[in-house]
């Protein structure tokens, strides 16, 4: 009976456009948009050291490490994943808006850690949902995935003007667009734990996946170095001149790099391969990095912002689709939450932390020297290794036949 409820729910929807998954990838990215780059100019403007600030930031990751297999199994196992959602969204609405309460150092850390035990689960959750839902349909990933992008670019815009003056207004915009998000759950098709009232499937089972763990550990490597770029641009912006409204149209321009790839992201896989996008996505990132070293001026920056296109979306893409085709179905949900606490979790932690400390001795500007360093050499490492992988999987393949 469950079964028959779950394909009627979900099967109308099989032919008309998902406009429900659209709405809610802009809204959320767009949330983010608020959130990423004014997080840390709004800990730098209540008086918190680098350091301090790379600790906050990787205090989520921590968390997130932890909060992403819970609710990663607790989706694999729900009735719905739409339930888990619903309470993820709740939770991070509750939380933020208590955020601006007080500026004390154990408040602040106390209140980022609970908001992080929700919020960090929600986009696994959100890319999990929708992917299992597009594979009934006739429609692609790769445009849903750019109304995040563009809801992430026109709201950095926009919050940036209007929190020129007060930084505090993000919280009360961040709040609404959630309550918007959680609504629109409620609109979504079901889509059902795979494992619920059936076998359990331990998460173990993911790491038989060689390719999938190369690939995991390439991932990991380079967000390092974007887990820098993300607590610590907006502080070094604000050192080359720049303010809030011009943050914003920075962020705006990163935003919308992301969209050429967005629109021919499964032609490009499919021509190349997910290894050598990869490959190539990790150098643009460590030339980017460079290029933001060797910068004088604030408006050099924007130029380079128009490089992200090549960086970040290019790994969490190719990881997410990896993952929803070549893992069971009763571990996806688990799978995108292991992705997330490797790549968004324990990188982003690397990547404040460090990067703030050595921020301190070093300064931003050579921090993004190093951090360049650092990608060429992964590329380098884990290049060889997938490469090498390929070339034996290949080779079993012909043998056998």
């Amino acid at each position: 009976m469950i079964k028959n409820k779950h394909n009627r729910n979900r099967y109308p929807y099989r032919n008309r456009y998902p406009y429900e998954f659209l709405l809610l990838y802009m809204l959320f990215f767009g949330g983010n948009g608020i959130l990423n780059p004014f997080m840390p100019v709004y800990l730098d403007e209540i008086g918190f050291s680098r350091t301090i600030i790379g600790t906050i930031l990787a205090l989520g990751p921590l968390v997130a490490m932890i909060s992403q297999l819970i609710w990663g199994l607790a989706g694999d196992r729900a009735r719905t994943k739409n339930t888990i959602l619903k309470i993820l969204l709740s939770g991070c609405a509750a939380l933020i808006i208590l955020f601006p309460l007080s500026t004390s150092l154990w408040y602040v850390f106390t209140i980022f850690a609970l908001f992080t035990f929700f919020q960090s689960s929600i986009m696994p959750t959100i890319d999990t949902i929708t992917l299992e839902h597009l594979e009934n349909t006739t429609w692609k990933f790769g445009p849903i995935r750019m109304a995040g992008t563009i809801g992430f670019a026109f709201v950095t815009v926009v919050t940036g003007m209007i929190m020129r003056n007060n930084t505090n207004y993000m919280f009360i915009i961040y709040f609404l667009i959630l309550l918007v998000n959680l609504a629109l759950v409620f609109k979504l098709p079901d889509i059902k734990g795979h494992q619920f009232g059936g076998v359990k499937v331990s998460p173990q089972e993911l790491f038989k996946n060689k390719k999938l763990v190369m690939l995991m550990g390439f991932s990991f490597a380079i967000q390092i170095t974007l887990g820098f770029y993300y607590g610590f641009f907006p502080v070094y912006f604000k050192e080359l001149g720049g303010d809030s409204t011009l943050l914003g149209w920075a962020m705006f321009i990163a935003a919308l790099s992301e969209v050429p790839f967005l629109l021919f992201a499964d032609k490009v896989i499919n021509k190349i391969g997910i290894v050598m996008t990869l490959i190539g996505s990790a150098i643009a990132t460590s030339i980017r990095w460079l290029i933001l070293f060797l910068i004088k001026d604030v408006y050099q920056a924007f130029p380079v912002n128009a490089m992200h296109g090549l960086t970040f979306i290019i790994f969490t893409y190719c990881l997410a689709t990896y993952i929803n085709k070549n893992v069971p179905k009763e571990l996806r949900a688990s799978g995108q939450a292991l992705n997330g606490i490797i790549s968004m979790g324990l990188a982003r932690i690397i990547g404040n932390v460090f990067g703030g400390y050595l921020s301190d001795i070093v300064g931003i500007k050579h921090m993004f020297l190093y951090v360049s360093l650092f990608g060429f050499i992964s590329v380098l490492i884990f290049g060889i290794m997938l490469i090498k992988h390929e070339n034996n999987t290949m080779k079993t393949e012909y043998e056998g036949e």
